[in-house]
């Protein structure tokens, strides 16, 4: 290239960069979607539809929420990443989709750390095991003894193959050496309602889509992975408390976009997440679920990813996880 071509390449450059700053500084003017890599009825499915009106008031445009289930996470996560990055497609990052999926799958088509723009962590939650009203045991103790003296007979449900829920419960089994049978589902939604029809007699869920059923009385709690004893669930103990440390570990539901997405854009959206959980209502409407806020900054959610992502590919690569 001579200078007289470099010269044009750089003015062409130059403009492109000043209309690209221009149509960021003017976003959104167009409703927004937010994906969610999971079939509706699940946690974070519950945070994005909590979190889509006062974003869509807070940014001056809708917020849309796309469920697109499949491969724990993989498939929506997938078409996020695939996304123009120009702030109308973002995505609900998870655990699952973003650290434990990645982790145990070689074929996942994204790279969890270098394929997303990180915006904003809206909220962590604690994981729990819960159980049909039907299994035999009620609290911690009877529930290992059950599967120490039971090996292979009982049956546990997933939000999906690679998920924070399947890699979790898999850690589980290889912690105390215990054998339950690996069933899979899209979403958390489907896989509770069998479990709630017993079809399924335990689950690894997270506390939000989890908790109404064990307050009906449709699950029964048996520990949960918390800094401390939830104030729901007082006398529930934490995997920490049971000696599985390495299992005490939360979840996260944040936004993200595809690599690329402008610092304006990255902004805009962030502060639109801390303006809506200011409200009160919401706030509470999420704290009810069992999480907590954090709404934190687009570089600490970036960090998150990375810490995560690393710990569930320690874990798979110690306890020789393999996927189904």
């Amino acid at each position: 290239m001579n200078r007289r071509q470099w010269s044009a390449f750089a003015g062409a450059a130059a403009l492109f960069a000043v209309a690209g700053s221009s149509w960021a500084q003017n976003y959104p003017n167009r409703p927004i979607e937010l994906q969610v890599p999971f079939a509706p009825g699940g946690t974070t499915d519950i945070v994005a539809r909590v979190i889509s009106e006062p974003l869509g008031k807070a940014l001056g445009q809708s917020v849309v929420v796309i469920n697109k289930a499949g491969g724990g996470g993989i498939v929506g996560a997938a078409e996020t990443a695939r996304a123009t990055p120009d702030g109308y497609k973002l995505g609900i990052a998870t655990v699952s989709s973003t650290a434990a999926n990645p982790a145990i799958n070689p074929k996942t088509p994204y790279d969890p750390i270098n394929d997303f723009t990180p915006i904003i962590n809206i909220a962590a939650t604690p994981n729990i095991i819960a159980v049909h009203p039907g299994f035999p045991a009620k609290n911690y103790a009877e529930f290992i003894a059950v599967l120490k003296k039971n090996p292979g007979k009982y049956s546990y449900a997933s939000s999906g193959t690679g998920g924070i829920g399947h890699l979790l419960m898999e850690l589980y089994k290889s912690l105390t050496n215990t054998y339950v049978t690996h069933i899979p589902y899209r979403g958390a939604g489907p896989a509770l309602n069998d479990v709630v029809a017993g079809q399924v007699a335990i689950m690894f869920d997270n506390i939000p889509s989890a908790l109404p059923f064990i307050k009906s009385g449709r699950l029964v709690p048996i520990v949960v992975s918390a800094p401390q004893r939830l104030k729901e669930l007082p006398d529930v103990p934490t995997f920490k408390e049971v000696g599985l440390e390495p299992v005490n570990r939360m979840a996260y539901y944040g936004i993200l976009g595809p690599k690329g997405l402008p610092k304006e854009v990255v902004d805009k959206v962030n502060a639109g997440v801390k303006k809506a959980v200011e409200d009160p209502a919401v706030r509470k409407r999420i704290e009810d679920t069992g999480s907590l806020i954090v709404a934190n900054s687009p570089e600490q959610f970036a960090a998150q990813i990375k810490a995560e992502y690393e710990v569930y590919k320690q874990v798979v690569v110690k306890q020789k996880l393999q996927l189904d």
